[in-house]
């Protein structure tokens, strides 16, 4: 099966420093694959990568086949490759429907107008909320975004992407920052987006335990470099990633 992201020899220097070291990876559509590793071992700079952030010093990313290296980020979004972020990116002076519906109308395409009929509105506002009710907003539909929680932001953003209708997900330590009350309800909204067998993720994530049960497959990057590739029952008993890995620094 023709793989949906690659990468061939993926690589990114800063100064001296490879951050990001010759990587070669593939995964099909629709699969759940996690990447694991260290604090600094290079896996949102491989997003970064990936996503258009920042432009590789070798090799290449490929969708479908097809070479992105000449292509912005806002390109492979429209591609169909979306993105979060550590840092949760959503509009703080709108409501969380209104965040959910501008994505809606930029997947669309469409303006705001006064000589527009009223339904093509009422459309998206209608897909905004089934949106919400996907990541389990529907009762902050009408609250401002500046006022959620840490974990409602997380949510909203997921919303976001899923409004944009991209096939794949990069979502990047979705769990960051978050409350220990609030883990639970965001691996909620992810599990159920790949129970729904229409996305292909992509997640980074720094400790082990958080994704075990949701991924397909894992990857371990260490020091820039890829140290393995397979199923979870293949990376918890692989030596390598043990002796480099899990002792210890999987649960900081």
């Amino acid at each position: 099966m023709e793989p949906i992201l690659k990468t061939n020899n993926l690589s990114i220097k800063f100064g001296e420093h490879k951050a990001v070291d010759s990587i070669n990876f593939e995964m099909t559509a629709k699969q759940f694959k996690s990447i694991i590793g260290p604090n600094g071992a290079g896996k949102t700079t491989f997003f970064n990568l990936i996503s258009g952030e920042l432009e590789p010093t070798e090799g290449d990313v490929f969708f479908k086949g097809q070479s992105l290296r000449k292509k912005s980020s806002v390109d492979r979004t429209r591609l169909g490759i979306g993105r979060s972020f550590q840092i949760t990116n959503v509009f703080p002076n709108l409501t969380v429907l209104e965040n959910v519906r501008l994505a809606v109308q930029s997947k669309r395409k469409v303006r705001f107008h006064m000589l527009n009929h009223f339904l093509k509105y009422k459309e998206i506002t209608n897909e905004a909320i089934e949106i919400l009710e996907q990541v389990l907003l529907t009762e902050k539909m009408h609250q401002v975004a500046n006022q959620l929680s840490h974990g409602e932001k997380r949510k909203l953003e997921i919303g976001m992407l899923l409004a944009l209708d991209t096939e794949i997900l990069l979502l990047d330590e979705p769990t960051a920052g978050m409350s220990l009350e609030e883990v639970p309800a965001i691996l909620d909204v992810i599990r159920s987006i790949k129970e729904r067998g229409d996305k292909t993720i992509l997640l980074i994530e720094h400790k082990m335990d958080m994704i075990i049960d949701l991924s397909d497959s894992i990857m371990v990057l260490f020091n820039g470099a890829l140290l393995a590739d397979g199923s979870p029952e293949e990376i918890m008993n692989n030596e390598t990633v043990q002796q480099a890995y899990l002792g210890g620094l999987a649960y900081e």
